[in-house]
């Protein structure tokens, strides 16, 4: 982490390497535009399964408005940013894995250390500074399409007009939800990043232990995010209880 961090800099537009910062790019491109499709299929469904399970329930009591609030708040804080994050981590955290594993069964990396290049530098810094921009994104675009999918439930079930049904979204939702939820794709951003690369650096043998090492990669980034949301989630739930 420390080392990324460090080298991170040579990865910025303007006072970085300009090549570093073109890798970057195509990491934002293969990590964010490359999985909107992915992730916004994954929160329509959800949007669709989160407000017919709320209503089948808030419908006894006659309180049939709250899926609004019930799928605004629970995309924007939760949902949101943790499909997006299990997303990622089974595309790009394997992927990262995958590709610097291979580089490291192959003497890529030995050779970028003989031409007094850092590996963490030059392989690993252009992807978490993508990640860091990508995973946001792709969390704001997963609640974004997880409350159309609610809006879209309650048209067909109430007939609740679609610009009644986005006052209330923005009635229910305040500036605190929406900090919480980026605050969160940040640290999975972390996490991802960190975890699929350092399985990566790992890898020990021949080609099957690269095919080990994503496998882990997805495993623990996966198991790491569900952990940290709950983490981040208690400690939002108290401080807002404070």
């Amino acid at each position: 982490m420390w080392a990324t961090l460090r080298a991170i800099r040579s990865a910025l537009p303007f006072v970085g390497n300009p090549y570093r910062w073109k890798a970057s790019v195509r990491q934002m491109l293969q990590i964010g535009v490359d999985a909107l499709p992915m992730v916004s299929l994954m929160a329509i469904c959800s949007g669709l399964i989160l407000a017919m399970q709320g209503a089948s329930e808030l419908r006894r009591f006659g309180a049939l408005h709250y899926v609004i609030d019930l799928v605004a708040v629970g995309f924007t804080r939760e949902l949101g940013p943790l499909l997006t994050a299990i997303a990622v981590s089974g595309r790009s955290g394997s992927s990262f894995a995958a590709e610097i594993g291979t580089m490291k069964v192959t003497e890529e990396l030995d050779s970028l250390r003989v031409m007094a290049l850092e590996p963490i530098e030059f392989v690993m810094a252009p992807k978490y500074l993508a990640a860091l921009i990508a995973v946001p994104c792709l969390t704001i675009a997963s609640s974004v399409f997880g409350i159309v999918a609610g809006g879209l439930f309650m048209f067909f079930s109430t007939r609740l007009a679609p610009l009644l049904y986005f006052r209330s979204v923005l009635e229910s939702i305040v500036l605190r939800d929406v900090i919480t939820g980026l605050i969160k794709s940040v640290a999975f951003a972390t996490i991802i990043a960190h975890v699929g690369c350092l399985e990566g650096f790992r890898v020990r043998g021949g080609p099957d232990a690269v095919g080990r090492s994503t496998t882990s990669a997805v495993v623990k980034s996966t198991f790491l995010v569900i952990v940290a949301d709950a983490i981040f989630t208690a400690i939002f739930y108290f401080t807002g209880q404070s």
